[in-house]
């Protein structure tokens, strides 16, 4: 949903968005082989079953589950791109444990992806438009979905395949067409000089790098930051969409990045991300964390919002070192994700388009049940970079918001690509070997 940054877990983390994007890598892309090394032999670690999707006990408490170890592999330093980390093959996608309400869930949200996924350049390196077609008019056409996703994928590790998963929902905040009592915190939709600018049209060396800034005489300067702006400064530069009773409310639905407000006469009015004012994002968790404010167990991004709550003057000094701010738009359908189509809980999920094709299946293994599973990379996020790293969404209500705001899993991350692409890609780029130290190791399994 094109949100400033994944998980409101990672509120406890450092993660300015920049925007930069790197430039694209070289066309060869090393197929890491694991240890066992001549052949190229690939050494399958047991697949384990775990307890189905979406279970909790009835007290609350999470239930664990046990991870696919991932295959020991050297990642080249600095890898920024998939094509640069290397790929191993996973185990079978027949093997993995996948439930048939997943799989049916998955391959309906795949083939709402495909025409963006054909069209798409492949910003990991791994796939080609053409090379989905054959998956993608078969998920179109009856039939068991487990079997459809056995036939036609095949599972690889990206990296070392050590996933870091988050979570993310669709927040209801209490709202209002027009300013009345208790209900005083403007809700604002793009400004007027709010400008864009794309610095590769002046210098191939600033490809794929933006700024956004207002031009104040002759000159380009950043926009304001959210101080500026709660301080009054959009007056008569930006629409007000609606507006808010809580800032602290608002404040969360700016990171999750669009959001229900539930109006006086109880219908709901549904927003999404428009745009940022360019400034870089600041945790506020990161900060509360460093300056122990946060007590055991308030980690989550409820124990935060109560928090705040309780201090609200020293809350809102504390909101406004993130000087990040968010313009919305209304939305006339459910929340979109970043290749806009809308997503949908429990299946969808954001990563790093350098590392996973947007629109491709996955398969997490963590150690979280609820967490495991097939999901289908639909979104972004600001803060979700890197291989692995993924941000699952979970809905709107009560129960994705307790799930979402809590979630903090590990384990490893399968990414699911058309069978052939592994064959591919190894027939026309050098295979990465490990070290010998590594080697040697052939068929230990790792913890993991």
């Amino acid at each position: 949903m094109s949100r400033q940054f994944g998980g409101v877990a990672l509120t406890l983390m450092l993660g300015a968005c920049s925007g930069a994007i790197v430039p694209p890598a070289p066309s060869s892309i090393p197929v890491a082989r694991p240890p066992g090394g001549a052949g190229g032999k690939t050494t399958h670690h047991p697949v384990r079953d775990t307890a189905p999707v979406n279970i909790r006990q009835a007290d609350g408490r999470i239930v664990a589950a046990l991870p696919i170890a991932p295959q020991p592999v050297v990642v080249p330093t600095g890898a920024a791109t998939a094509q640069l980390a290397g790929i191993v093959a996973g185990p079978p996608v027949a093997a993995l444990p996948i439930t048939d309400a997943q799989a049916v869930a998955a391959r309906t949200a795949f083939a709402l992806s495909c025409p963006g996924l054909m069209r798409r350049t492949d910003g990991s390196g791994l796939t080609r438009g053409t090379d989905w077609q054959g998956a993608c008019t078969a998920a179109r056409q009856p039939g068991d979905a487990r079997t459809f996703f056995a036939t036609w994928f095949e599972a690889v590790q990206v990296g070392d395949g050590k996933a870091f998963a988050t979570g993310y929902y669709e927040p209801e905040i209490r709202g209002s067409l027009d300013q009345r009592p208790g209900y005083a915190v403007p809700v604002y939709g793009r400004p007027t000089d709010l400008v864009d600018v794309d610095l590769g049209q002046f210098s191939t060396d600033l490809k794929g790098k933006r700024v956004r800034g207002r031009v104040e005489g002759k000159s380009l300067v950043p926009y304001f930051d959210r101080t500026q702006i709660e301080q009054g400064a959009l007056s008569g530069r930006a629409p007000i969409i609606a507006w808010a009773a809580d800032p602290v409310e608002i404040f969360f639905l700016q990171i999750q990045g669009s959001g229900r407000l539930r109006l006086p006469d109880g219908s709901v009015l549904r927003i999404g991300y428009d745009t940022q004012n360019g400034r870089d994002y600041t945790g506020i968790g990161s900060l509360m964390r460093q300056r122990n404010l946060l007590q055991p167990g308030q980690a989550s991004m409820q124990g935060i919002v109560a928090w705040l709550h309780a201090n609200p003057e020293q809350g809102a000094a504390l909101m406004r070192e993130n000087k990040s701010f968010v313009f919305f738009r209304e939305l006339d359908g459910p929340p979109q994700g970043a290749m806009g189509y809308a997503v949908t809980g429990q299946v969808s999920a954001a990563a790093d388009p350098k590392f996973m094709p947007l629109g491709a299946p996955l398969f997490l293994s963590v150690d979280r049940a609820d967490a495991t599973g097939l999901w289908v990379a639909q979104d972004t996020g600001g803060a979700i970079k890197g291989a692995n790293r993924i941000d699952t969404f979970w809905g709107a209500g009560a129960g994705a918001e307790a799930t979402a705001g809590g979630m903090a899993a590990r384990g490893t991350a399968f990414l699911l690509l058309p069978i052939g692409t592994m064959a591919r890609l190894a027939s026309v780029a050098p295979v990465a070997a490990p070290p010998a130290s590594i080697a040697g190791a052939a068929g230990a399994s790792p913890r993991p």
